[in-house]
């Protein structure tokens, strides 16, 4: 006898959309707002998705690329100008149903050292404490691997990732390198990325971008509780039970 299928649990993620319904969901996004300090963003009560990594990383170009707007997200001339949490709201017809927010870039050298620490506190209680932040992604430049700084970060969000926020780091620039060389770096990434995810990623090569866009999807569409059914009733309540004849009743 065939076992029926476990109802989806609530909270999990839902089957990948198809490419083109993810691909035309990132291309809803539009700015929302910006701010220098965590106190002055808003609310939020969509599921929030932060872009985080060092400067030159790629990360508005990621973030471009996915949403196939060119200038969606500020990518400066001086890695390290941007300054700025910058949210974007996604949503079909007009409905935001989930929030991508750029952080600030980290780790350039030619910025002040207290320019650094500021930039980095704010983002660290952003990731710690923003309600709301359902998944990170964290963009990383293949050629150099894992830095001192992303590892940090992932120490601290090591704790909420253990509550069940996603995680996703994407390797940029893929296309700088081989495909043995792609292999090894997503074998050594993925020993250190503490249970979440690892995809290559390549802007001018269009790799990856769909299978980024469909997890972002489904981070930001999980499966809700079904609701409570009432129990079955043979009236189902809409009529008042009628007698039923008997069969036996006596005649006058």
């Amino acid at each position: 006898m065939t076992t029926p299928p476990s109802a989806p649990v609530a909270g999990s993620l839902p089957p990948a959309p198809d490419a083109k319904i993810a691909m035309g969901w990132m291309h809803t996004a539009k700015f929302l707002t910006t701010a220098a300090q965590l106190h002055h963003l808003p609310p939020i009560d969509v599921p929030e998705i932060a872009f985080v990594g060092r400067s030159n990383a790629g990360k508005s170009t990621c973030i471009n690329t996915l949403t196939q707007q060119k200038q969606l997200a500020f990518a400066s001339k001086k890695p390290g100008r941007t300054q700025h949490i910058n949210l974007f709201s996604l949503g079909k017809q007009g409905v935001m149903d989930a929030v991508l927010a750029d952080l600030p870039g980290y780790g350039y050298a030619a910025v002040s050292r207290s320019d650094k620490v500021r930039w980095q506190q704010v983002m660290v209680n952003y990731l710690v404490s923003r309600p709301g932040l359902t998944g990170i992604v964290l963009l990383c430049d293949p050629r150099l691997g894992l830095t001192e700084l992303d590892e940090a970060l992932l120490e601290v969000v090591r704790p909420r990732v253990e509550e069940g926020l996603k995680f996703l780091i994407v390797l940029t620039k893929a296309d700088k390198l081989t495909r043995a060389e792609q292999a090894k770096v997503l074998s050594i990434t993925r020993l250190h990325a503490g249970g979440g995810e690892v995809k290559m990623f390549s802007a001018l090569k269009k790799q990856g971008v769909d299978d980024v866009a469909q997890l972002l999807w489904q981070w930001a569409h999980p499966v809700k509780p079904v609701a409570e059914e009432r129990p079955a009733d043979a009236t189902d309540g809409s009529h008042p039970a009628q007698p039923q004849p008997t069969g036996d009743s006596e005649s006058n």
